[in-house]
């Protein structure tokens, strides 16, 4: 048996687990591990092996942006929300250029890797109060974070909410046309994990599939690097129309 093979941290997922670790060091290996079948989340899978380890890039979110990454930030309008922002690598950069940007997190170690690197953070569920809502001119959901809560279309409408009038979703989708809910953890090389929670992965099909129930129109598409992104728009309210009267005259509102 491995060094720490079977060794669990209690705590809540992203905060007490490996994540946590990892974010201080900046290194990983890190990994997803599926504890349920794609789409069967309540159910046990315990056939479920070393292929159904999900690899985190950890080196890439604790590093410089990209050039993926660089083309996603020319499309940011502020003031810009990144939810699940990690160690702040797009939160940093867009406060670089001037732009007022807020990330958020659940994990205490993300936010304070995100100031020490010029940005500005929160620890804060997306699904918590937030400041500003309704008012955000972009939103970012990157590097996987479509799966946040395992409902994608709940975290879509969620988002809608936060977000002003004509702005934009920007949202990393997986390279691959998958559209699965799972239960999973974060686990290390040497087997230690964190407690299962819910999940979601999503390819762009899926993405699309799911903009729409939550009142989201695509606007765009591209991948760079291997990476796929989709652009999403919250449209403005339709102009409110007065009545006619008998005659066919509009009505004063």
């Amino acid at each position: 048996m491995a060094p720490g093979r079977d060794r669990p941290f209690f705590g809540r997922p992203w905060i007490d687990d490996p994540y946590a670790r990892a974010l201080r060091t900046g290194r990983g290996p890190l990994y997803l591990r599926r504890l349920t079948s794609p789409n069967h989340p309540d159910d046990a899978d315990d056939t479920l092996g070393e292929g159904d380890l999900l690899p985190l890039d950890v080196e890439r979110w604790c590093a410089a942006p990209d050039a993926a990454d660089a083309r996603v930030l020319d499309r940011c309008t502020g003031p810009v929300l990144d939810v699940g922002c990690g160690p702040g690598r797009l939160v940093a950069a867009l406060a670089a250029r001037g732009v007022r940007t807020l990330g958020i997190d659940v994990s205490p170690d993300a936010v304070a890797r995100t100031r020490r690197g010029g940005g500005s953070a929160l620890r804060r569920s997306v699904f918590d109060r937030l400041p500003g809502e309704g008012r955000w001119g972009t939103v970012l959901l990157m590097d996987g974070n479509v799966g946040i809560g395992g409902d994608p279309v709940a975290l879509l409408a969620r988002l809608r909410a936060v977000a002003a009038p004509g702005s934009r979703l920007l949202a990393e989708a997986s390279p691959h046309d998958v559209d699965e809910r799972l239960t999973v953890r974060v686990e290390d090389a040497h087997g230690r994990h964190g407690r299962p929670f819910s999940w979601a992965r999503l390819g762009a099909t899926a993405l699309c599939r799911a903009a729409g129930p939550a009142g989201w129109t695509v606007t765009g598409r591209w991948t760079a690097e291997d990476r796929t992104f989709l652009e999403l728009r919250r449209p403005h309210p339709e102009p409110r129309t007065a009545p006619r009267t008998a005659d066919g005259r509009r009505e004063l509102l």
